[in-house]
């Protein structure tokens, strides 16, 4: 069974030359079918922590088992990553990986300075973690990854001692994919899911905005948009205090803007499979991870 910390050298002893492990049918298979694993920022530094902690070559023993579809499944909750990897034996090994979650307390101050910044705010919402994110939360004093190996807690039903065992090791690649594929996966490890994080952003972005409530349905007794004590908002509020001008005298001056625009924003990058990113991954019923990878490869050659 495998602990943090323990020594792993029965790993060079008799469980080394264990049989070759069962072959899965409908395995979570890694995507990368060669060299590194990880194409986003959030993947890679993932796994490049986990290379500083002196685990390299110990995780690349899990690199096949990965590849070859040996996780049978993998769950992401907050604080803990369990998974089910199929070995030589019949029955497979239970895998956990703890990190602890960060308290609602720390959360809902990095929330504040989140919708504090629209550059942020429009990431989050749009389905992507900018890499300046990373620096946000070391600022806040709790870094999104983990800063050293204590902080992980591995476990592994299968015989061998050595931490990561290659059933530990598969599940960390597949996490790191799974993050490729939602990258809100990995703040929910960290205590914040997807929606919750989200609805938070959009409700405390309107709060500073002054941004007026979504109308509601024609049942509902809502308040007349021209109610005198509704504020203003959006072209309203930059043009309210404008005095009103002529159209004879305004023609020539249609096109150009009769206040001085804002300094530009920072630019929002995109990718063609955004929009997959911000759905999330498909139920099972309806093609699971798989189906999500199909799609994905038919956005980015649509995308050019």
């Amino acid at each position: 069974m495998s602990e943090p910390g323990t020594a792993g050298g029965a790993a060079n002893g008799r469980f080394a030359d264990y049989g070759r492990p069962r072959r899965v049918d409908g395995g979570l298979k890694a995507r990368s079918t060669r060299g590194a694993i990880g194409r986003s920022w959030w993947s890679r530094r993932f796994l490049e922590v986990l290379e500083s902690f002196a685990l390299g070559t110990r995780l690349t023993r899990g690199r096949s088992y990965a590849r070859a579809g040996q996780v049978v499944r993998l769950d992401i909750a907050p604080g803990a990553v369990s998974a089910v990897v199929q070995g030589s034996r019949p029955r497979p090994y239970d895998v956990h990986i703890g990190l602890s979650a960060f308290s609602s307390e720390f959360w809902e101050r990095i929330e504040a300075d989140l919708a504090a910044q629209a550059f942020f705010s429009a990431r989050l919402l749009a389905g992507d973690l900018p890499a300046e994110l990373e620096e946000l939360f070391v600022a806040a004093g709790a870094p999104l990854f983990p800063a050293g190996v204590d902080e992980l807690t591995q476990r592994c039903s299968c015989p061998d001692f050595a931490v990561p065992c290659k059933h530990l090791a598969a599940t960390f690649y597949l996490l790191a994919e799974a993050f490729d594929a939602d990258p809100f996966a990995l703040l929910q490890w960290r205590g914040r899911g997807r929606a919750e994080l989200l609805d938070r952003l959009r409700t405390l972005r309107a709060a500073a905005t002054g941004a007026a409530t979504p109308a509601p349905s024609d049942q509902d007794e809502a308040v007349a948009p021209d109610t005198p004590d509704a504020p203003p908002a959006g072209a309203a509020r930059a043009l309210g205090a404008l005095p009103p001008a002529p159209l004879a005298e305004a023609v020539d001056r249609f096109w150009l803007p009769p206040v001085p625009l804002p300094d530009r924003p920072p630019s929002l990058a995109t990718v063609p499979d955004l929009l997959l990113r911000q759905l999330g991954p498909p139920a099972p019923a309806i093609g699971g991870p798989g189906l999500l990878e199909r799609l994905r490869r038919a956005y980015r050659a649509f995308g050019g």
